[in-house]
């Protein structure tokens, strides 16, 4: 995958000075092997400074990190700790931080080698939220060096998303087509968490795709797009356009990254688009976002942000769909209610013209635009990737600001069905667990819109502790039965 940042997570024990700095430094030892026992070598540093009461000294810990390399943090309670300084620490790294300490190994160690850093997270906790200073900390954060070790891993993929995020550039291009008011884009929640944005005139990207007019690389990208399609090529007469626009895109953000290492792309598709350009975007929007470089639709700047996100936990292809058509009664009750234990309203289609990337999708074939083309000639939208997506996990979710400036998400696991279809675009049968009511309890009763990223795959854990971790006030999440929403009516 490009575009998606590589960790390297550094890990960094404190003491206090009423404590032996052993019991920290032996502990550090201890957890940095388990870890690579576990996972390998190549995600952390072991620092080899143990920080006691000094400030100096987490700043001289800071600089072993930025000299080697690490771009994520791992403070490491192995004693009670020195709350200034660790917090200090990870108030002056440049980069995501996580905490987790030190259970007590045996009982032989209480008489005189207990370190107490089941207390100490406790100060640790009230001195970050005391200088305002974000750091994840696992759910239950005491163990022994096997379970933190566990608990690192688990942060990588929460890292890995933060450090994009800071370096993320959104390149837009049009406004939102009208009618599509639900993809409000406020930009200041964008700044909040690090991300720019570069918003831009359909006019101007125009211009630029006849600037790539002829262009001598279109042979290849055509060539790479007929492997990929294979048998699905269906519209070959279109490929050159389509290779055109690739290019056109790549080529932007090359020239359009500015201060920032990674982009994703808030695209226009319609209404203009198909009759100037002529075709539809759709399967080069699935070939980028196959690659880590994710394009959204109809110009959704918190869906491309999204996309990002999950791109980053996965390290895969994601999507974008629209939460679009209940499943009909009579394929539920004929290819679902006695093989699969979901309830009717559990299940709902999944669906976008075409932008998924071929790897997930059953059989990709390269069509037209059924909708646009019921008011358009076929032939200016050809350009859709076709097929009903691929069986297995996914998770659901969604990072929005709304139109009144606050920051919210959602997310909720489930899987696609291995149900055809018998519909167009690219679409799947999905089912997720109380749907109904994460539907009208979550989605619509906070003004979300019509479309949601798919990860495919169960990353509901890394997901919440990302949108936590930048800051969102609502997460919300299909509850089960037993779990009440608050406007839930309980009669």
């Amino acid at each position: 995958m490009q575009n998606i940042p590589q960790v390297k997570l550094g890990i960094v024990a404190v003491s206090r000075d009423c404590f032996p700095e052993s019991l920290s430094v032996n502990r550090r030892k201890a957890l940095v092997a388990a870890y690579e026992s576990k996972y390998g070598k190549k995600d952390i540093y072991e620092c080899p400074i143990c920080i006691v009461e000094s400030e100096v000294q987490a700043m001289e810990a800071i600089a072993d990190l930025s000299k080697n390399g690490c771009n994520a943090l791992c403070v490491y309670l192995g004693n009670f700790g020195p709350e200034i300084s660790e917090t200090l620490l990870a108030q002056k790294f440049d980069g995501p931080v996580m905490f987790c300490a030190a259970a007590e190994e045996n009982t032989a160690t209480l008489s005189s080698d207990r370190g107490d850093a089941y207390c100490g997270m406790l100060n640790a906790s009230y001195n970050l939220k005391l200088r305002g200073v974000k750091a994840y900390i696992p759910e239950y954060p005491v163990g022994d060096a096997a379970y933190c070790a566990d608990l690192i891993h688990e942060f990588l993929p929460v890292a890995r998303a933060i450090i994009g995020l800071h370096s993320l550039k959104i390149i837009s291009f049009g406004p939102r087509p009208q009618n599509f008011l639900a993809c409000n884009a406020p930009i200041k929640q964008l700044y909040n968490i690090g991300v720019e944005i570069e918003e831009n005139s359909e006019l101007d990207l125009f211009e630029y795709f006849h600037k790539h007019d002829g262009d001598k690389r279109i042979a290849d990208v055509v060539k790479d797009m007929e492997k990929e399609l294979g048998k699905g090529n269906k519209k070959p007469e279109i490929l050159e356009k389509l290779a055109q626009y690739e290019l056109t895109l790549l080529d932007w953000i090359e020239n359009h990254k500015g201060s920032k290492k990674y982009v994703c792309i808030a695209g226009k598709c319609w209404p203009a688009f198909q009759t100037q350009f002529g075709f539809v975007p759709c399967y080069v929007n699935s070939r980028l976002t196959g690659k880590g470089i994710p394009v959204s639709c109809e110009v959704d700047i918190y869906g491309a942000l999204s996309e990002y996100i999950g791109a980053c936990v996965s390290q895969d292809a994601v999507t974008l769909l629209d939460i679009n058509n209940s499943v009909p009664k009579d394929m539920y009750d004929k290819e679902i209610a006695k093989k699969y234990n979901y309830a009717f309203t559990d299940t709902f289609m999944g669906f976008h013209c075409g932008n998924t990337c071929s790897t997930k999708v059953c059989n990709p074939t390269m069509k037209y635009q059924k909708i646009m083309a019921r008011s358009l000639p076929v032939e200016v939208t050809n350009g859709t990737l076709e097929g009903d997506l691929q069986p297995g996990d996914i998770t659901f979710y969604r990072l929005q600001s709304t139109a009144d400036n606050h920051l919210y998400a959602y997310v909720a696991q489930g899987e696609i069905l291995p149900v055809k279809t018998q519909s167009f675009g690219g679409i799947g049968v999905f089912a997720i667990n109380e749907m109904g009511r994460f539907y009208r309890h979550v989605l619509i009763e906070n003004g979300f819109p019509h479309h949601g990223a798919v990860a495919f795959g169960h990353y509901g854990k890394a997901l919440y502790e990302v949108f936590k971790y930048v800051g969102a006030e609502n997460i919300g999440y299909n509850q089960p039965k037993t779990v009440p929403y608050k406007t839930e009516n309980p009669f």
